[in-house]
């Protein structure tokens, strides 16, 4: 398949564009985590939104008569980046079925964090100042946005017990760990490949790896009721749009300096809950909801990233 590049979105539409994927992810967590409440296994979650994504991509090609063969070296890039996204997937619902969602995708949202400090480390896209200044004032904006030092103050209360929350909060970093190096792997390898062929190959492996495990260690478990299923559901359509969107947008911008956009993800989750739990959102998290989309809105506003090794 000639691979082309396409052209570059303008900034603040990509900006927009990935900060409603951000919605569309923060979604599709509160779905899983309904699912993961009504009986369904974190394997099996992963395997159905992952093979179900794979299959309507697989569709949508063949109706527009676009092929997905990758060249050999190419084919090779987009199993290794299938295989860091399946620990990716894994770790990041295993985690919201430990500990409340809010606080499993403040852990997560650690990976624009993560990603700019790869990229830098790797002599590749470097973020520009206002993005390595407002990565920490997006983080500082979302502990108080999800009100992390109320939780940690409330005696374990709302964490069921220490080890549960340690164990969420551990694989919330290694899903953001393997997020960034995607989006890095993603960025260097697979920028000029049609996002939607690049979503059928990583959603193919994963699909894949999900299998092998599921069936290795009996690890599938099906929704115990209509809420389950209905969560299940939700999360597979919810989750594929997302991800494909993503792809398709991520390398026309820029992965470093448009990452930050994605911390809205958190705070997304937590208006949801607002929204549709009657959960009540104190001044304390309103301020560092306001504070996140300000710094956002600054970086947006920005110069253009530097140049590779600029």
């Amino acid at each position: 398949m000639p691979e082309v590049p396409a052209r570059p979105i303008p900034r603040g539409v990509g900006l927009a564009l990935i900060a409603g994927i951000a919605v569309l992810f923060a979604s599709n967590h509160v779905a899983a985590r309904l699912a993961f409440d009504h009986g369904t296994s974190v394997v099996t979650a992963v395997l159905v939104r992952s093979a179900v994504t794979a299959l309507a991509v697989a569709v949508l090609l063949r109706a527009t008569g676009t092929s997905w063969s990758l060249a050999s070296p190419t084919r090779r890039q987009a199993v290794i980046i299938g295989l860091v996204l399946s620990v990716q997937s894994v770790c990041l619902y295993a985690s919201v079925a430990r500990i409340p969602v809010a606080l499993a995708l403040l852990t997560f949202n650690s990976f624009p964090v993560v990603l700019a400090l790869l990229s830098w480390a790797t002599g590749g896209e470097r973020p520009t100042r206002r993005t390595a200044i407002a990565m920490p004032v997006i983080l500082s904006g979302l502990v108080l946005a999800l009100d992390v030092p109320g939780v940690l103050s409330s005696g374990g209360r709302s964490l069921e017990d220490p080890a549960r929350f340690a164990a969420g909060v551990g694989f919330g970093l290694a899903a953001s760990l393997a997020f960034g190096t995607a989006l890095l792997l993603t960025t260097r390898w697979m920028g000029a490949v049609d996002g939607r062929v690049r979503t059928l190959w990583s959603m193919g492996v994963v699909s894949a790896v999900a299998l092998a495990g599921g069936l290795a260690i009996d690890g599938f478990a099906w929704p115990a009721d209509t809420p389950g299923w209905t969560g299940l559901a939700l999360l597979t359509v919810l989750y594929g749009t997302a991800f494909t969107s993503l792809f398709v947008v991520l390398p026309r911008l820029g992965a470093v300096n448009s990452a930050p956009a994605m911390n809205l993800e958190p705070i997304a989750s937590m208006a949801l809950a607002w929204l549709l739990l009657g959960q009540r959102i104190g001044w304390v998290q309103v301020a560092g909801g306001v504070l996140v989309v300000g710094a956002i809105v600054w970086t947006s506003l920005g110069p253009k990233p530097a140049p590779r090794g600029g």
